[in-house]
């Protein structure tokens, strides 16, 4: 019998589907006979234990017990998968050949073959990579089975990942929630990539409070030729007064006087002393990958990277779009093949503006994105072969399938060219300059006319020919008051695109270079639902469209060391992932480095200090700090003492309340536990 293991139900019903006609029994699906079942995951059904499961003193939180290191790394069933745990090993005993149907990433390829280590399988496994659930693509899958040990890499990966963010979270939410308790503050929870993550939004928030507005003033001046005019910005020299030390001019009366002396020549003529033209173009954007789509999907519609995240997840699993957590833009060769079934089904989409570009599209065009040497485990986000029933998707759902879409049919529209136009003209004693963009070929472009993704440089005009030594006669001129703006606050979406350009924001500018073709921190299966938790955990909180970092936050990144709240050591270890990944790196050396890291960030933990909070309440019965703490009823204080000191009081209004009944439990030793 073989036995497919599919990553979620939805997939393995796709899967039967491709296979043939079955029986739908009690967690599998039975085919031909029996010859052939498929059953499933619900994601990952193992989890990790925790530190007390493997030994029992770790149930309290002593610093004297760090780091914890399991010797050997135990899994266990959660709760509520135990039935269908139970299924799985039955089937995988009675089986004789194994296919692993994992989604195709790191992840999917995890917990699948967790599941089999955990039972002891021996048996031969095969991995199917499914990137589409529509029964054409499901067969072809069908008849591309590969030998799992190909992809030996991205398990070791998921390894990696799971182990190191284990060893990061256990044991360093521990250490800085104990010194953090000591000195009267709450509970910190730190994590290898949520910690950098939320101290992204600390320090922008810094950045705004000290920025200081700068108001400058530049010449706005207009010549003309024969064929037209020329809108050009006045060079100032460093010799102009009133110039800061990024030569910008702070003074209006300057302005106003070399403004006044612009128009005073104006019977005089200017001359062009400089024209530089280029050629220039852009070729066809690529198709979305997921974080891709959920930027684009956050500035275009406000879509949260969650709500991006599902509602492909929903097209997907309706088999309308390929598989949606995926890192890739690029297309494989044999895809093409599908180019005029896809489009078909597009031309039947009951928007009219998106009809008329499907029409034009030339499938004779064949893009940069078609590139098999770019292809891993899955490809670009597409739509697939299945027509869409478009009146039956919600209004999100149309959407973002119209973005994919029309990304897809931007390959096969022309290339976008333009030329380049700058232009130097001396007049008056002084040199003005302008630029011009003459697009010579909208192309790909002429898809995005209305449906803007880019803010259009205010600094480029369309220009007339010019020529070099040609004269030119002053029109007209202005002053015009800029007012430098502060960085702009992340929204979800730009958070997402911070995560994934994580080179940007690197303390050690020495990394940017070796960082930037790297994808970031997190995957794109986790980044959504890491900005998800830092606003559960109280780190982060929405204004409107804009993050606003909490107390609890701000207080985290004063007290955690540069190698947590920064994003080097983070980005330096997704980049071994993915190394990792495909084969080129090892499992062991990254963990070796895990574990030494580890190491010297606790060292640093139990040397620091944290001084006590301005607002800290003292315990009555020893002397240490009391903390504000969440049970099942609501707030309450308890001293941070605990358990040797078990004194509590009643929080009224945020406040510990000593006059109630439950203020002075006894301490347990006296009163001498400090």
């Amino acid at each position: 019998m073989k036995l497919y293991i599919a990553e979620k139900p939805s997939l393995a019903r796709a899967l039967a589907t491709g296979i043939g006609d079955g029986k739908t029994c009690d967690g599998y699906i039975s085919l031909n006979g029996g010859k052939e079942i498929v059953t499933w995951c619900y994601g990952h059904i193992l989890e990790q234990l925790n530190p007390d499961e493997y030994d029992e003193k770790y149930k309290k939180w002593r610093m004297e017990d760090l780091p914890i290191v399991p010797d050997i790394w135990k899994l266990k069933v959660k709760s509520d998968t135990a039935k269908q745990f139970k299924i799985i090993r039955d089937l995988i005993a009675k089986a004789t050949t194994i296919v692993n149907a994992g989604d195709p990433d790191r992840e999917g390829q995890l917990l699948v073959d967790e599941v089999l280590d955990y039972v002891g399988n021996k048996k031969p496994v095969q991995r199917i990579l499914l990137n589409a659930l529509d029964e054409k693509s499901v067969k072809q899958s069908l008849g591309n089975l590969r030998n799992n040990e190909e992809f030996q890499g991205l398990k070791n990966a998921a390894l990696g990942r799971s182990r190191a963010d284990w060893l990061v979270g256990m044991n360093l939410s521990r250490a800085y929630t104990i010194l953090s308790r000591q000195a009267g503050y709450e509970t910190i929870s730190v994590g290898r990539v949520m910690t950098p993550t939320m101290a992204l939004v600390v320090r922008r928030d810094e950045e705004i409070a000290k920025f200081k507005q700068v108001t400058h003033y530049s010449v706005k001046v207009i010549f003309k030729n024969a064929l037209g005019e020329i809108p050009t910005t006045w060079r100032m020299s460093d010799t102009v007064p009133n110039l800061d030390s990024e030569g910008r001019l702070l003074d209006l009366k300057t302005a106003e006087k070399f403004l006044e002396k612009f128009n005073e020549k104006s019977a005089t003529q200017g001359k062009i002393i400089s024209v530089e033209e280029k050629n220039k173009s852009e070729l066809q954007r690529l198709p979305y990958s997921l974080s891709t789509l959920q930027i684009e999907g956050g500035k275009k519609y406000g879509y949260s990277p969650q709500t991006v995240l599902d509602t492909m997840q929903s097209l997907y699993e309706k088999k309308l779009t390929t598989y949606p957590r995926s890192d890739c833009e690029y297309l494989p060769e044999n895809q093409f093949a599908d180019v005029a079934e896809i489009l078909g089904h597009l031309k039947s989409l009951s928007d009219e503006e998106f009809l008329a570009i499907v029409k034009n599209a030339d499938t004779s065009i064949h893009s940069r994105t078609w590139n098999d040497k770019k292809i891993s485990a899955h490809h670009a986000i597409i739509p697939t072969r299945i027509k869409a029933d478009f009146e039956n998707l919600n209004e999100v759902e149309k959407n973002l399938y119209l973005m994919v879409s029309r990304a897809y049919l931007a390959q096969f529209y022309p290339i976008h060219e333009y030329k380049s136009t700058k232009v130097i003209i001396s007049y008056a004693d002084e040199k003005f300059v302008g630029k011009g963009k003459n697009v010579t070929q909208l192309g790909w472009k002429a898809l995005y006319k209305n449906f803007e993704r880019e803010e259009l440089d205010e600094t480029e005009s369309v220009l007339p020919p010019v020529n070099e030594g040609e004269t030119v006669k002053y029109v007209s001129g202005n002053v015009v008051e800029k007012v430098t703006k502060p960085p702009k606050k992340f929204t979800p979406s730009t958070l997402l695109q911070a995560m994934k350009e994580i080179y940007k924001y690197v303390k050690n500018d020495t990394l940017k270079a070796e960082l930037k073709e790297c994808s970031g921190i997190g995957t794109e299966a986790t980044r959504a639902g890491i900005i998800e938790k830092l606003q559960t955990a109280g780190f982060l909180k929405l204004a409107g469209k804009f993050f606003e970092p909490t107390e609890k936050s701000k207080m985290a990144v004063k007290i955690l060391p540069e190698e947590l709240i920064y994003p080097d050591t983070t980005a330096i270890w997704e980049k071994t992932l993915e190394e990792i990944a495909t084969g080129k790196g090892s499992l062991e050396k990254f963990y070796q480095a895990q574990l030494k890291g580890l190491n010297e960030l606790l060292t640093k933990a139990k040397s620091i200090e944290i001084k006590p909070s301005a607002s800290q309440v003292t315990c009555p019965s020893c002397g240490k700090a009391m903390v504000r703490r969440k049970s099942k009823t609501g707030y309450f204080w308890g001293c941070s003492g605990y358990p040797e000191c078990r004194c509590t009081a009643q929080d009224i209004k945020g406040k510990a309340d000593f006059t109630k009944s439950s203020q002075k439990s006894k301490c347990a030793h006296n009163g001498q536990c400090h």
